[in-house]
């Protein structure tokens, strides 16, 4: 009987450790979701939006481990202009000389490693690999995940994706040179 009492505890032991480091997914709301982008040249800058098609954040505990995103291409949306010159650029950005929509009509960042930063309650370093135009490469960036709502900012080299338009490292004059690197500010909320 001590030995039926003995397994019997170590499953219920055994059953508890794995249910207190299970983790979770946790869809993010991307209705409520920002995907801001900034992108500069010689003399200026442009700045919009872009719409979070779907998300999911992974937790271990309240420890975020994990994370995947898809952006809905065809939203890329300029928010520092207004009528013929708005339509020109959002139908430039989606042309093939920048993010081909019509052919990528989605791009991804996918969490491969994540680590809490020291000192930094809720921040946790992560690499991810990001895909556009069908490209993958890898980014870095920090992030912060809290009470329903984790912020992020990316830099992005478009070159790594096969967007050379008006690169000053691609033969662009460099007084119309657009910058190789644009940011984006991402909002999500779970």
């Amino acid at each position: 009987m001590n030995k039926l009492k003995s397994i019997a505890l170590a499953l219920v032991v055994a059953l508890g450790t794995v249910t207190a480091t299970a983790q979770t997914s946790t869809k993010v709301d991307a209705s409520k979701s920002k995907v801001l982008w900034l992108a500069k040249k010689v003399g200026g800058q442009h700045n919009g939006d872009i719409n979070l098609k779907e998300g999911t954040l992974i937790f271990k505990g309240k420890k975020l481990v994990g994370g995947n995103f898809t952006v809905d291409m065809n939203s890329i949306n300029t928010t520092d202009l207004q009528g013929e010159w708005k339509g020109k650029l959002d139908g430039h950005l989606k042309a093939d000389d920048f993010f081909g929509v019509e052919k990528f009509p989605t791009s991804t960042l996918v969490f491969k490693k994540i680590g809490a930063k020291k000192g930094a309650a809720n921040t946790y370093a992560v690499e991810a690999d990001l895909t556009i135009k069908g490209i993958t490469a890898p980014v870095t960036f920090d992030i912060v995940a809290n009470k329903g709502v984790a912020n992020a900012t990316l830099m992005i080299d478009r070159t790594k994706y096969d967007i050379k338009y008006a690169s000053k490292n691609f033969g662009a004059l460099a007084d119309k040179a657009i910058d190789d690197e644009f940011e984006l500010k991402v909002q999500l909320k779970y």
